[in-house]
């Protein structure tokens, strides 16, 4: 794995793109600044439970069917999700932080 600092850019750019599609979607200011606060604590939550060892990436399953519980209804449907998210974690460190955002539309599942 490649050890690679992201910007606050990235950040940024994300979660401004989250909360703009948000606010197109009708959400007026105070549903949507609940929603991104819920959001962020989710997305440090995961990530700061991911395990990462010699390249491999391994999905908290009990993490993430704390927020996704039909995916432990169905072994079928969590084999799908850990094959996207693990192809995707490649994919993402094959390419530069700095065209990262341009890059994504070229992932294929």
């Amino acid at each position: 794995m490649k050890k690679v600092k992201v910007d606050q850019n990235n950040y940024n750019n994300l979660f401004n793109c989250i909360e703009n599609n948000l606010r197109e979607m009708g959400f007026g200011d105070i549903t949507v600044n609940k929603k991104m606060k819920d959001l962020n604590k989710l997305f440090y939550d995961i990530l700061l439970k991911i395990n990462t060892s010699n390249d491999d990436f391994k999905i908290n399953k009990n993490l993430i069917i704390k927020y996704f519980e039909y995916l432990g209804k169905n072994d079928e449907n969590w084999k799908k999700f850990e094959l996207y998210f693990n192809k995707f974690y490649k994919f993402c460190f094959d390419i530069s932080p700095k065209y990262m955002l341009e890059e994504l539309k070229n992932y294929k599942y």
